[in-house]
């Protein structure tokens, strides 16, 4: 098989991207409404109907001409030169807007004052159950 013929086969296409986006072939057929064995002949068709090609498109959420123009070795390359950084680079990535110990921190005063509150409302009910009683 030569190199021509299986960048140019649209189930392989569909089936990679499928995989890139993390689905499984079981979600695609939900989606289209199909059995999972209907998906598996889909991706190892050379070529799909124009409206099919669509609707799977719209599930990868991918254009039609996505998955037509797909070459995994560009999609790897983008991934390398905007992630990876072309220096090595990487603190531009990770750039946090604020301090996650701050927020750890208030969370645990919410929780505090929640704890609180319900301590309080506790509180409350022992009072009117002592006073009916009494």
């Amino acid at each position: 098989m030569s190199t021509a013929t299986k960048t140019s086969h649209i189930g392989h296409k569909i089936s990679r991207i499928r995989e890139l986006r993390g689905l499984k072939q079981e979600f695609v057929a939900h989606e289209l409404r199909v059995s999972q064995q209907t998906v598996s002949k889909i991706e190892q068709s050379e070529t799909i109907d124009a409206e099919l090609l669509e609707q799977i498109s719209k599930i990868l959420g991918v254009p039609a001409e996505g998955i037509k123009n797909f070459n995994e070795e560009a999609v790897f390359n983008y991934i390398q030169n905007n992630y990876e950084g072309a220096s090595g680079n990487y603190s531009g990535l990770y750039n946090c807007q604020f301090n996650p110990l701050d927020k750890l921190i208030e969370a645990f005063e919410d929780n505090k004052k929640l704890y609180e509150r319900l301590l309080l409302s506790e509180r409350e009910k022992i009072e009117l159950l002592k006073d009916t009683k009494g």
